[in-house]
């Protein structure tokens, strides 16, 4: 059966809730690489239990359902869904340890046309359980390649944010670790597509690639090493557009551009010169 769009924008989404520990903000921190350098005091302090900081993009992985849409019937071919865009909206940081509940929504169901796709457009808000304080709002938008032409009538896609037309200000070089994908999915995102050789080469791969929220997250903490001081309450919000894989042990580099308190990045991968990551944009304090 076609997408239905009216049936995706009045489903009812249950909240979900989890709890997390500092165990769990640590493994998360190691997941996208921090610790790389054991002796680095602004690194060890979001992987070791002392004074514990929490990575300000760790809410990226709360409340995360993956199978929350597909035993439904909506028309989404989920086996041909790609994440396109991640948006994170932090209201506070967040303390090492305590319990969520995450709200889900459908925003959006964009048609772009029979053999061109649709744009899932997609929001969880996250509140502290305890005191029902926001804690962060994501806003996903999932590309089904396999949708598209189920209304007759196509719209644009949302505008992206635009790079600067200019050298960038900073530049972060970032080693992802080989292991890194296995580590980062004890956190989420298990799909054998970042552990199993032999489903990444039947989805066209050499070696399995690392998750998208992973590469997500080496570009924040780009953002959080060469702008914010590692500060996590100066990173005010995060987006980007997921434009390539990266294997884990490459190298991502993020080309940062300061405008007042909007920076722009990109995260390209070193060894190939392909972009992972476009059209970035964070706000800071």
């Amino acid at each position: 059966m076609p997408l239905d769009p009216t049936r995706l924008l009045s489903l009812h989404l249950p909240d979900t809730e989890q709890h997390y520990t500092a165990k769990d903000v640590m493994l998360y921190a190691l997941g996208v690489g921090l610790g790389h350098d054991p002796v680095d005091a602004r690194e060890l302090a979001f992987v070791y239990e002392k004074n514990l900081k929490v990575l300000p993009t760790y809410p990226v992985v709360l409340g995360f359902e993956p199978f929350l849409l597909r035993d439904r019937d909506t028309g989404v071919n989920f086996e041909m869904t790609v994440h396109g865009e991640e948006h994170l909206i932090l209201h506070r940081p967040l303390a090492s340890s305590g319990t969520i509940v995450a709200r889900h929504r459908i925003l959006d169901v964009i048609d772009k046309g029979a053999g061109k796709g649709a744009l899932l457009l997609m929001e969880r808000a996250i509140f502290d359980k305890a005191t029902g304080e926001g804690i962060a709002t994501i806003r996903q938008t999932v590309f089904c390649r396999a949708d598209g032409g189920f209304s007759g009538e196509t719209r644009p896609s949302p505008p992206v944010h635009a790079i600067p037309d200019r050298a960038p200000d900073l530049v972060c070089d970032l080693t992802t670790r080989p292991e890194m994908a296995l580590i980062y999915r004890l956190s989420a995102d298990v799909n054998p597509l970042h552990a199993d050789p032999e489903v990444a080469r039947e989805a066209g791969f050499p070696r399995p690639i690392l998750q998208g929220l992973g590469t997500f997250g080496v570009a924040g903490h780009a953002i959080l090493r060469s702008v914010c001081d590692y500060d996590p309450a100066r990173l005010r919000s995060i987006a980007g557009r997921f434009s390539a894989p990266v294997f884990p042990g490459e190298t991502i580099r993020t080309e940062i551009w300061r405008d007042g308190n909007t920076v722009s990045y990109r995260a390209r991968v070193v060894e190939r010169d392909v972009v992972a990551i476009n059209n970035g944009r964070a706000e800071v304090a």
